[in-house]
């Protein structure tokens, strides 16, 4: 029988979500490092996409997975049994969020699975259809969460989508008249994620949850890339002082593990319970292993402080990240977007970067910045080396251009 190297057997038997993957071949990874079969070391500045906030195998979490794998693994569909992981780490969600009105927790196996829920919840709860979303916004790819998505080219090849979908722009405070006594809910990021670090003023959300509380729309924030301390406080919407009715959660939240949640009033999740009995269920949310390693990371950001010294980092990819090339750097802690004059120029800057033992990444909705948002455990020293590289790649390319 021949013999396939794994490379043949990804290109042969994975299917594809571009033509044109990284198709790196990583065998280890530890803190902010991938190892290829060579022994090559890679720095992962994007952190599998806000993922590994607390680093690649962190050993706390490594050890709450397999002390949870001693005791079980799946035992029923979500919501059935009590069990230790989850319960514990609802509550310490719950307390995470200081808003009495998220109290309870509702457990999904991804981010998106989290919005599908919560467009669910807000349609039940309201008895309205109607739904509001940003240009240029991300939030999943399933049926409902690709409806919700701003942008015309990512979706329009899965038409019909759902209806009475509405669209705005992100900060504008003239477009909230859209939202009236028809919109179930609105789903916003505080940091427009995939639409490359794009931020709005406190004002702005100040008025929109006016607006919400005016019409009887329920504010969901989706804080799938920007939580568990991403953007320098655990929660993003902590900074714009506003109180969410929705919050989803997912990525950073299992520390490499995937586990996903929707956090709401019991008055609202309650109606998910009856007419029908079961109106929302997952067999695998909720996870046991996944609840223990999401604890665990929870755990590990408060109690090692990750979020003091992310105004730092932040500050200096900023001041390192000059060079004629770089036409802006938007950072909200270590979410950080670097802006070039075009996706050509990317592109040659994200190979070269490879070569060099850098990983970075582009925006799906923002194709001329680079990608920044390391594990928080990166230090200086590292920030350092990973801006080196970034700088040396940009000089180098610049010279193609030039020569």
């Amino acid at each position: 029988m021949r013999s396939f190297t794994n490379r043949q057997l990804f290109q042969k038997y994975l299917a594809p979500t571009s033509d044109s993957p990284l198709a790196l071949e990583i065998i280890k990874a530890k803190g902010i490092y991938l190892y290829d079969p060579q022994g090559k070391s890679y720095i992962d500045l994007i952190s599998g996409i806000a993922v590994s906030n607390v680093g690649h195998r962190n050993k706390k979490i490594v050890k709450a997975i397999k002390k949870q794998v001693d005791l079980y693994l799946h035992l029923m569909v979500y919501g059935e049994y009590i069990q230790s992981p989850q319960v514990l780490l609802a509550q310490a969600l719950v307390n995470s969020t200081k808003i009495p009105t998220l109290n309870q927790v509702y457990f999904t196996n991804s981010g998106t699975e989290a919005l599908e829920g919560a467009m669910k919840l807000a349609k039940r709860y309201t008895g309205r259809t109607g739904f509001i979303s940003c240009i240029n916004s991300y939030h999943g790819s399933s049926q409902g969460a690709l409806s919700l998505a701003g942008d015309e080219n990512f979706k329009n090849s899965f038409r019909p989508l759902l209806p009475n979908i509405t669209h705005i722009v992100h900060g504008r405070e003239e477009d909230l008249v859209y939202i009236n006594n028809k919109t179930a809910a609105i789903f916003i990021e505080i940091i427009g994620g995939e639409s490359g670090v794009r931020k709005a003023s406190k004002s702005y959300f100040t008025a929109l949850r006016k607006r919400c509380d005016e019409t009887g729309t329920l504010l969901i924030v989706d804080e799938i890339q920007t939580g568990f301390g991403r953007t320098g406080t655990f929660w993003s919407y902590e900074s714009m002082e506003i109180v969410p009715d929705i919050l989803l959660t997912a990525k950073g939240m299992g520390g490499g593990m995937p586990i996903g949640a929707f956090i709401a009033d019991e008055k609202l999740m309650k109606t998910l319970s009856f007419d029908p009995v079961l109106g929302h269920i997952t067999t695998f949310g909720g996870h046991p292993v996944n609840c223990a390693a999401s604890l665990a990371t929870l755990n590990y950001i408060v109690d090692k402080n990750l979020m003091d010294s992310i105004p730092q980092k932040s500050q200096l990819f900023v001041d390192l990240l000059v060079h004629p090339m770089i036409k802006e750097v938007r950072a909200a802690g270590l979410m950080i977007a670097v802006e070039f004059e075009n996706f050509e120029i990317i592109q040659k800057i994200i190979k070269k970067c490879l070569q060099n033992g850098l990983i970075t990444d582009w925006f799906l909705f923002c194709t001329n910045s680079l990608r920044i948002a390391p594990p928080l455990i990166i230090t200086i020293k590292q920030i350092k080396i990973a801006c080196k590289i970034i700088l040396q790649a940009t000089q180098e390319v610049e010279m193609e251009i030039n020569s």
